[in-house]
């Protein structure tokens, strides 16, 4: 055990007199949370709209009040001309327009059929949708204010309820699938360039005479980057809530384990990377690119994977951020307990056995 202690500690010296790799290790996870906290998002805010006002009347000015006070919008003109929307349209100044014909308040005091027309630009197919049902909920809103007692035969009124997420915060449901994609990439690309930097170095000669077994060896060069992982969650849960509002209604220390093995996984993960590659560049482009790409396509935050083909959603049950990104969710916003997420864990934990083992398997204790 001493001479395990003198090897991790060697290891803990590598990492920190290597300035890249603890940008790597700290720099990195703070920017992309804050980057993917903030722009992935399926909200739409701040949208740029043109109001076209043939009315000029209260009732239009109070719906113009009303689309001006919410935070999806930003009014970039009052126009009084259509021709201005499809000029404004060309330039990519505006998405979105809405036309208030002449005598719409006096439609609406009348009791007759007051129509409005909303106008967006379909290049983008699902902006043009969410923007022309944020402002269809403003119009709705704004009729039963004015119109609450609406005499309508055997009228039906919905009462939706937002389950975990009332507030439809859309970084709810991306930051699970950033902390994996983070935790991924940050543990496989530097444990993957350990063994492959002994190599280079022409010290692994050193530690293969050595009496210590093949297996301490890449045992030794996981524990510090598990300890500094470790500290990275916590950073990022931190970030995760204080900037990003994220709630937290599960046990911490059911999702400190849960992590603790993902973080495994990922670090066995890169020591097979390490034992097969023979150089720090292909071990970095292997451990980075090659998993960025399928993190963000198979584990479900961005794309969903009900939606996929069979073969691809058979694919992403081979990737463990995929579990890792189910249990997080039930965990932190659900608040629910072992006793739903042991399927995912027991996936996870055996994931982590077959990884591991292979790693140690794969270690050449011959450097020809």
């Amino acid at each position: 055990m001493k001479q395990f202690m003198v090897f991790v500690r060697k290891e803990f010296y590598h990492v920190f007199r290597d300035r890249r790799t603890l940008l790597i290790l700290f720099g990195l996870p703070v920017m992309q949370i804050l980057l993917f906290g903030y722009a992935l998002t399926t909200e739409i805010k701040n949208a740029q709209i043109i109001i076209v006002d043939h009315a000029g009347d209260a009732a239009s000015g109070k719906l113009i009040a009303m689309i001006s006070a919410s935070k999806y919008f930003n009014i970039s003109q009052q126009a009084y001309a259509d021709d201005d929307i499809y000029t404004d349209f060309k330039k990519g100044a505006a998405k979105c327009a809405l036309v208030f014909p002449a005598g719409f308040g006096n439609d609406l005091r009348n009791g007759q059929v007051a129509q409005l027309q909303i106008i967006t630009d379909a290049t983008d197919p699902n902006t043009a949708k969410t923007l022309t049902n944020y402002l269809t909920a403003i119009v709705t809103d704004y009729q039963q204010q004015i119109n609450p007692t609406a005499n309508i035969p055997m009228r039906i009124e919905p009462v939706t309820r937002m389950l975990y997420n009332p507030a439809l915060n859309g970084s709810m449901n991306f930051v699970p699938g950033v902390m994996a994609l983070v935790l991924m990439i940050i543990c496989t690309t530097l444990t993957s360039v350990s063994i492959v930097r002994e190599k280079e170095m022409g010290t692994m000669e050193i530690l293969l005479v050595s009496p210590f077994k093949p297996v301490y060896v890449v045992l030794a060069k996981a524990v510090p980057y598990l300890v500094l992982a470790m500290v990275d969650f916590v950073i990022i849960l931190l970030l995760s809530i204080l900037a990003l509002e994220m709630p937290v209604r599960g046990n911490l220390l059911l999702l400190f384990m849960e992590s603790t093995l993902f973080i495994i996984s990922c670090l066995s993960l890169g020591l097979l990377i390490s034992s097969v590659t023979r150089s720090q560049q292909t071990a970095m482009m292997v451990s980075m690119m090659g998993m960025m790409l399928p993190t963000i396509l198979f584990t479900g935050f961005i794309f969903p994977l009900e939606n996929m083909p069979l073969p691809l959603q058979l694919i992403s049950n081979l990737l463990p951020s995929r579990w890792f990104y189910v249990i997080v969710k039930a965990v932190m916003l659900k608040g629910l307990g072992i006793g739903v997420v042991w399927k995912e864990t027991l996936v996870l934990a055996g994931m982590t056995l077959v990884l591991l083992t292979i790693s140690i398997k794969s270690f050449k204790t011959r450097l020809a």
